[in-house]
């Protein structure tokens, strides 16, 4: 009888060691997603960066996979966001263009057209495996009042900015933790004034600058939360403001680049801030932001999670253009026609770094031609969860090196309402646009062979006339109606051309 009980002890033993094996094993990754905010194709060193420093995001492309074929899902903030979250393209998603609400000043602050009640985004798909999930940055998707609360769509813990006009102050006089005020020690100020030219004095331009920098605070409570769930999985969402306007960086990140650039004085004469050393303002910058990259690298190493960790680097579209911000000196998009706000390449192709040790190979490469709405997707399989109804297709087995099981899009599909209203596919090497669309419905494509004019400088449509109905059957299939009229710049699904 003792010799059985005994046997049942080390059977027991072993399935229990068995388990806990099988658990490790299976043990659900953490993620970690650093999303820029106007950060250009060619703004950092691993995708050809010259002028600026940014030696942790290239440590993490060393470390990882570089995409070189990755776009946004939309040329500027809000919907992109809400299509990377709720893994929809521009012709489907709720949100379609910046819709603001409210003012500038601190008594006016309504934010943006909130996602609306039953949205299922990115946090939701995370809370579902059992996920600790945080946003922390800016949102532009609805303030705390509203359905749109960060709260409200998946995300335990939120801290940053709500409204996105309010983030064109670096130094705000509050953020917001969750659904309630965090005052800084800053004063309230409107940024967009412009200095007089022949006037203005040091001190003019310090006028701008406060105690407390939004970015410091936000990695400050990036860390905590780490920390705080270093035992279960997270999801960490960090949309930090850099480099979007203002022009503005604490100053040792300014004398990193001022006496390099031959700088001459921004006076805000086409918004935001005004500033003496603009191009080192906006090179240090992006320098601050790699700086926070490696700052929550070298944590997660020091808290053992390194290894189960899975690190994103993207942004949101392409470099702005004004404010102060030399974009042709930067070559921010490289050669590539367009900027933020644009369906050409240089306004919504856009890196994508994906490191995950032991996991994905250091170092690689692809070009498989993705864009953000994918990454739902992506996350789903991961973490083995329904993605709902998304646009994107995962991107594990390309993480995972196999490239036979990778499913592959037709094309890509971009519908962007906003600067007239334009249409962009990608299908392979093809691409073709359509300008323009709210003053003319009827506006014809323009088609471009990015393999031999990835400057999309010279317009192939009329060599291939039999290419066009094929791409009005595109937006016809893809285009769901919006559901504000401002939005809706196809006529009667499509009119052929």
């Amino acid at each position: 009888m003792k010799i059985k009980i005994g046997l049942s002890l080390i059977l027991l033993g072993w399935g229990t060691l068995f388990a806990q094996q099988k658990k490790k094993q299976h043990k659900l990754p953490n993620i970690i997603f650093f999303y820029a905010d106007d950060l250009g194709y060619a703004e950092t060193e691993p995708y050809g960066q010259r002028l600026i420093k940014t030696p942790n995001i290239q440590q993490l492309a060393h470390e990882g996979m570089r995409f070189i074929n990755h776009y946004t899902s939309t040329p500027v903030c809000a919907p992109a966001r809400c299509m990377l979250l709720t893994g929809k393209h521009g012709g489907q998603s709720y949100i379609r263009g910046n819709y603001e609400l409210g003012g500038f000043a601190d008594s006016l602050e309504g934010g943006q057209m909130p996602l609306p009640e039953g949205s299922f985004t990115m946090a939701h798909l995370f809370k579902k495996a059992g996920y600790q999930t945080a946003a922390i940055g800016k949102w532009g998707l609805g303030m705390n009042n509203s359905t749109g609360s960060p709260n409200k769509q998946g995300f335990d813990y939120f801290f940053g900015y709500l409204d996105q006009k309010q983030a064109h102050n670096y130094y705000s006089s509050h953020l917001w933790e969750n659904e309630t005020k965090y005052p800084l020690q800053n004063k309230e100020k409107f940024v967009h004034t412009p200095l007089d030219s022949n006037k203005a004095t040091t001190q003019d331009f310090q006028q701008f600058n406060g105690k407390e920098y939004a970015p410091e605070l936000m990695t400050a409570k990036a860390l905590t939360f780490i920390e705080k769930n270093r035992n279960k999985p997270f999801f960490l969402y960090l949309p930090y403001t850099l480099p979007h306007l203002s022009l503005q960086v604490p100053q040792e990140y300014v004398d990193k680049y001022k006496d390099l650039f031959h700088d001459k004085p921004y006076y805000g004469q086409d918004g935001y801030t005004a500033t003496p050393y603009p191009r080192a303002t906006y090179a240090g910058m992006i320098t601050y932001l790699d700086d926070q990259v490696g700052i929550l690298m070298k944590h997660i190493k020091s808290l053992g999670i390194d290894d189960n960790t899975i690190i994103l680097f993207s942004s949101d579209n392409g470099t702005g253009f004004n404010g102060g911000i030399d974009y042709r000196f930067f070559r921010s998009v490289d050669s590539l026609r367009g900027l933020k706000m644009d369906v050409f390449e240089g306004g919504i192709k856009v890196p994508l770094i994906v490191r995950w040790p032991n996991h994905i190979k250091a170092n690689s490469e692809t070009d498989l031609i993705s864009a953000q709405y994918d990454l739902m997707a992506t996350f789903a399989q991961l973490i083995q969860q329904n993605p709902g109804h998304s646009n994107g297709l995962s991107l594990l087995p390309t993480w995972l090196g196999q490239k036979n099981k990778q499913e592959h899009h037709q094309y890509l599909y971009f519908e962007y309402p906003e600067k007239g209203g334009q249409i962009a596919i990608r299908e392979g090497h093809w691409k073709a646009v359509k300008l323009d669309l709210k003053k003319n419905p009827k506006a014809k494509w323009q088609l471009y062979d990015l393999t031999t004019d990835p400057w999309e400088e010279k317009d192939l449509a009329a060599q291939y006339p039999q290419l066009m109905p094929h791409f009005d059957e595109i937006v016809t299939k893809e285009h769901r109606p919006a559901h504000i009229q401002e939005w809706e710049i196809v006529a009667n699904k499509m009119i052929k051309k």
